[in-house]
């Protein structure tokens, strides 16, 4: 059995990752999948979350939003709606747009969607948690 995966992230835009990995972790829709070489195939949602990913003695994050994910034995693909790196991820604009979606929720009323609300918030704070990790 081999000791790595292939992971490749697409988003609509560009190719984020092409690499290799030992372990993945990533946000399926009923909570995160730890996959490792070998992992029986599998077609799953992508939540709102953080890929993180083992190479050799080094764990990289990414954030995540949306999407769909192949697991094969030997190679994961995701095909996400938005995908960033840490140093991709503009705090500033990540921390207005939870603060945007902690006062839509706080005011609440008729007209709120509060899944939309809640997806924003997380979002936001998946994006500020994953640039954290640079």
């Amino acid at each position: 059995m081999a000791e790595t995966l292939q992971l490749e992230i697409v988003t609509p835009d560009r190719m984020i990752v092409s690499d290799t990995a030992q372990e993945i972790q990533i946000p399926g829709k009923s909570g995160y999948l730890g996959i490792l070489p070998g992992h029986a195939p599998l077609i799953t949602e992508i939540a709102v979350g953080e890929i993180a990913y083992r190479k050799a003695n080094e764990t990289r994050y990414l954030s995540v939003a949306w999407g769909f994910a192949e697991v094969l034995p030997e190679k994961v693909t995701i095909l996400a709606e938005t995908a960033e790196r840490p140093a991709d991820i503009d705090v500033a604009r990540a921390q207005a747009a939870k603060q945007r979606a902690e006062a839509r929720i706080k005011q609440g009323g008729t007209d709120l969607d509060y899944q939309r609300a809640e997806d924003a918030l997380q979002r936001a704070q998946t994006r500020i948690d994953v640039a954290g990790k640079k």
